[in-house]
């Protein structure tokens, strides 16, 4: 089995650029900004979701399914700055050039994590290879590369079984429940700036990562659904996942395979 790497991002507002580009007040709260954003988003869009370029990646939670091993992990703050969040993430592709998945990767996280590297001054050429890299397998990336959005070098789970019809995208959370995986537990996209400004770091985290196994097990039964894994594979990967989130033992993860039948 080639390296899979799923993946999922929280953002929050990117405060210090709204301050930047509008040059508001010093005195101002980063509450106060965030919320005359939000307030200008609304009158303008009727909805209060920032553009991507003003989103802050506050976590990346990752599942890494290479050989025997399955791990489950975040790139987060405060431990790491988004730059260095960004960049390790980057690291990790070029380190493995794993197919990576994603729910809606290609609508948000992506996007996000290119602006937000530019900003930064990431560098990631194996994710950009386009078929005319330096590595001895570039010429293949023409084919198949993690920018195609044909391409199942990134498999974007949302789009493709939507058939890259936005009006027949369905969300994660209820899939998931629908196939009988716990779904989104705590939390949801709405409430995170809400967390972070109280302090609840982690509890962001946690969500984020439980939202990467319901991405995984979803892709683990698309595989199921293609032909790729017979029924007697398909039921050990799910005993695989089962007890390698039970060895982990954390509150979030015993919360989810209680919610689990």
């Amino acid at each position: 089995m080639k390296p899979v790497l799923v993946f999922d991002i929280e953002t929050i507002p990117d405060v210090a650029g709204l301050r930047r580009l509008h040059d508001l007040e010093p005195l101002l709260s980063d509450d106060e900004v965030a919320e005359l954003a939000f307030q200008h988003r609304r009158a303008s869009s009727g909805h209060d979701f920032l553009p991507l370029h003003l989103q802050r990646v506050a976590v990346i939670s990752c599942l890494l399914r290479v050989g025997k091993d399955l791990r489950v992990w975040s790139l987060a703050e405060p431990e790491q700055g988004e730059a260095e969040i960004i960049q390790r993430f980057f690291e990790g592709v070029e380190k493995f050039t794993p197919q990576i998945v994603s729910w809606n990767g290609g609508g948000f996280d992506l996007p996000v994590l290119h602006y937000r590297g530019l900003v930064h001054g990431v560098v990631a050429p194996r994710y950009w290879d386009l078929g005319d890299g330096d590595y001895a397998d570039s010429r293949d990336f023409k084919w198949n590369n993690y920018i195609g959005r044909y391409h199942t070098r990134h498999l974007d789970l949302m789009d493709l079984l939507a058939m890259y019809q936005p009006r027949a995208s369905v969300p994660l959370d209820q899939l998931a429940k629908l196939i009988g995986f716990p779904g989104k537990m705590g939390m949801d996209g709405g409430k995170v700036w809400q967390a972070w400004q109280a302090g609840r770091t982690a509890e962001i985290r946690d969500y984020c990562e439980t939202d990467v196994l319901n991405t995984y097990l979803v892709s683990v039964r698309f595989r199921l659904m293609r032909g790729e894994l017979s029924a007697a594979e398909y039921a050990d990967e799910i005993s695989l996942v089962r007890a390698e989130i039970a060895k982990i033992g954390k509150p979030h993860w015993q919360e989810f395979l209680a919610a689990w039948r």
